[in-house]
């Protein structure tokens, strides 16, 4: 089987198998072979790892991934796909394709039956409706995670780079930085794929941190995170009294021992910033 990383084959794939793009499942394969390359060689995949790959498409990236992995685990929702997979991966012996929605997978699972509970490493051209949402559900359940590395819009990988005072900084970008290290791979226009898609793309690795980079409670941190984004034009006062337990005047209290200003918000308030709050109101 030749790679698929080209239009004329994925063309010719898609006709073989009478295959239409369902615009529920934002279907759009890559057609790019050296935005493929930069992917495989972002990822450092090695001979030793096993890799879950979330939405594989027709293969396009699978059939690289077989050739750099140990294993390969491959989740795809759109069941029409299926026997696709099963023809343009038919050369290669370790893979397992699980027709199901990544989000009801349990990984934590899987990384203990396929790589003995170490690290994984995942590799994903993500569907940008739900990006953040396969993301934070993959940090927030703790699967056990050596690195991310995946094709998102572009406007969503620059806010995980983002730091306070940015208009585009926020929850999201707080909670990728607690959890890894982001670093920007390359940018991806709509041409390299297949339909193209009304948006740039930006592929982005998630180096996952072994220990969070601060101390804290974890679930208070981003309550307090969240409470603070919920509606960005309030103070951080004003935005923590509306979405926590705590009263205004312990609010008040734990703003004024961190040594913020009263009408500071939420944006401009860095991760150990966050840390910090969130250590005092916990004293509290």
């Amino acid at each position: 089987m030749a790679y698929l990383s080209n239009p004329t084959y994925t063309k010719a794939v898609l006709e073989a198998h009478g295959f239409s793009f369902q615009k529920k499942y934002g279907q759009n394969f890559l057609i790019d072979g050296n935005v493929l390359d930069s992917i495989i060689d972002a990822a450092g995949i090695t001979k030793d790892d096993f890799v879950l790959e979330i939405g594989p498409g027709i293969g396009t990236m699978t059939q690289r991934l077989c050739e750099e992995a140990r294993e390969v685990v491959a989740v795809e929702i759109d069941k029409t796909l299926i026997p696709i997979l099963d023809d343009t991966l038919s050369t290669y012996k370790n893979w397992t394709v699980i027709n199901q929605d990544i989000l009801k997978v349990d990984i934590n699972k899987l990384a203990e039956e396929k790589n003995a509970g170490k690290p994984i490493k995942v590799v994903a051209n993500l569907p940008y409706y739900i990006t953040t949402p396969i993301i934070m559900g993959l940090f927030e359940s703790h699967v056990p995670l050596e690195s991310i590395t995946i094709m998102i819009q572009k406007e969503v990988a620059d806010r995980m780079k983002e730091g306070p005072g940015s208009k585009e900084y926020g929850a999201l970008s707080l909670a990728v930085q607690y959890y890894s290290n982001p670093e920007i791979v390359c940018e991806v226009p709509p041409s390299c794929f297949m339909p193209q898609p009304k948006v740039s793309s930006t592929v982005i690795t998630l180096k996952c941190h072994d220990n969070p980079p601060v101390e804290c409670d974890e679930k208070l941190l981003f309550k307090i995170i969240r409470a603070s984004f919920n509606q960005r034009r309030k103070t951080l006062q004003n935005g923590l009294s509306n979405g926590l337990h705590y009263s205004k005047e312990q609010i008040a209290e734990a703003i004024e021992k961190a040594g913020f200003s009263p009408t500071i918000r939420g944006e401009a308030l860095s991760l150990e910033d966050f840390a910090k709050l969130t250590n005092i109101l916990k004293s509290l």
